[in-house]
């Protein structure tokens, strides 16, 4: 090779990786504007006057649009061009934003929320779907995909860190207007650095039936989930609800079957590591959704820490998850498969909740809060990376954009649903422990005690699922 191929050679190289994480920028964006608006929500409610049952309504209108559009947006990308679908989506979630961090009412910050939700569906699911397409060699893409699960795993905490920062320093308003730097920012360097590609699926025209059914049965099972506490899970509204979502589903299923060119392609499924990894997802990420919410509320109800001390309880799983995911889980994904890093990852996660499943009223940081920490910050570090890799290793460029919103509502819905499920139980054995007269503090533990230990349980489950089926192989392209 002649030093000018090799200096374009390291051009090329040097580009797609300013690409990553660019494109990385975008999703953090996203990311923690799951959770930074939590540690906001009582400062929202006295602003703007919600009431406690509307004011859900500001976490909620977001994941219910979030969830429902996630597939819908990844085969836009496949069939109108990822990187067109990219930028739209984060100009949306940008100029969203704005609105969210402007508004005087409470239905025009609903609104705004919800039009959030819509542009970080988009983004989410086709920036996995662009990386995959910038790094096509093994080694490169076990890097590239452990630099992106770490900013999945580690910006929710990162979000209730920044939460508390600028709630505390600013106002509320300023936790939505800080994405309009990001936002800009990313759009700008977009245009630089991602290359204009034709979109794979050119020429097929999309699904309407299939994509109206698809997203009306996610939003009404979304609804369902996060209003089941409130109505109870086995009231008349819940159940038909949940009903509803399931014959939209079945639908879907039996549309996309005779469909000349689904939204779906129902064959995908035949992968086996695509089926699995969203098996997987779902029950991972309810026992991560247990981990980060369930313990934040024990801190902040039992240990008394304030927003702050809580984010900062997650710094040093995250700084672990930083080690592992931006180098080593590359490496040990490439030396080893994708099987064994992913079941060891899961089964330190499952030891991790475990350690908080007997954390006593009483905990101190050192001996109850950061060994299971650590714990769970190895446990995400080494496994995200391989859940991720075997989703796509085996999906054609075509459907790229199709699987990678199929692996991100598989994370939402098993997140969304496990935390709905770990919540009411929780609720509910801490609510029997006072009836019977047991203090506050020691009722809350015993509840979240029963959560971390199904949490626990999802994530052993998940190992050995990961054991059993996942195919072995090194990370292929």
């Amino acid at each position: 090779m002649d030093e000018s191929s090799a200096s374009s050679t390291d051009e090329t190289n040097r580009r797609r990786w300013l690409a990553l994480m660019t494109l990385c920028l975008g999703v953090l964006m996203i990311v923690l504007d799951t959770t930074i608006v939590n540690v906001a929500l009582p400062s929202i409610r006295t602003s703007l006057g919600f009431t406690e049952t509307s004011l859900v309504w500001v976490v909620n209108a977001y994941l219910l649009t979030f969830a429902g559009f996630l597939l819908l947006g990844g085969r836009l990308g496949d069939l109108y061009g990822q990187r067109r679908l990219f930028l739209l989506g984060i100009v949306v979630f940008t100029l969203a934003s704005l609105g969210c961090g402007l508004a005087q009412s409470q239905t025009w910050l609903i609104v705004a929320r919800a039009v959030q939700g819509l542009g970080g569906a988009v983004v989410s699911a086709i920036s996995l779907s662009l990386i995959i397409g910038l790094f096509p060699e093994p080694d490169g893409r076990a890097k590239a995909m452990g630099v992106y699960g770490f900013v999945c795993s580690a910006g929710g905490s990162i979000g209730v860190l920044l939460g508390g920062v600028l709630t505390s320093a600013l106002d509320w308003h300023w936790i939505f207007l800080v994405n309009l730097p990001i936002g800009v920012l990313v759009l700008v360097l977009c245009q630089f650095l991602l290359p204009k590609s034709t979109a794979p699926g050119a020429g097929q025209h999309l699904d309407v039936l299939g994509a109206i059914l698809v997203t009306s049965s996610l939003m009404l099972a979304v609804y369902a989930i996060v209003n089941g506490n409130e109505t109870g899970w086995l009231s008349a509204q819940t159940l038909t609800e949940l009903t509803g979502a399931l014959v939209l589903l079945g639908l879907f299923i039996a549309a996309e079957s005779r469909a000349h060119t689904p939204l779906m392609p129902l064959g995908l499924f035949r992968l086996r590591n695509l089926a699995t990894a969203n098996i997987v997802g779902v029950l991972w990420a309810g026992a991560m959704f247990a981990w980060f919410f369930i313990s934040a509320l024990y801190m902040q109800l039992v240990l008394e820490y304030s927003a702050l001390q809580v984010g900062l309880a997650f710094l040093p799983a995250n700084l672990i998850m930083g080690a592992l995911s931006l180098g080593i889980s590359a490496w040990v994904v490439t030396r080893y498969g994708i099987k064994r890093p992913l079941a060891g990852g899961l089964a330190c996660a499952s030891l991790g909740l475990a350690l908080f499943a007997v954390a006593p009223a009483d905990g101190h940081f050192l001996g109850d809060v950061l060994p299971a920490m650590l714990l769970l910050g190895l446990g995400a570090g080494i496994a995200l990376n391989p859940v991720l890799l075997a989703a796509m290793n085996d999906v054609a460029p075509e459907d790229a954009g199709l699987a990678s919103g199929v692996i991100n509502t598989s994370f939402m819905m098993g997140g969304a649903l496990g935390l709905a499920v770990l919540a009411s139980l929780a609720a509910a054995v801490a609510h029997a422990n006072q009836s019977a007269g047991i203090s506050e503090a020691a009722a809350l533990t015993a509840g979240y005690h029963v959560a971390f230990a199904i949490g626990a349980v999802f994530a052993a489950c998940a190992a050995i699922l990961g054991v059993l089926l996942i195919r072995t192989q090194r990370a292929s392209a």
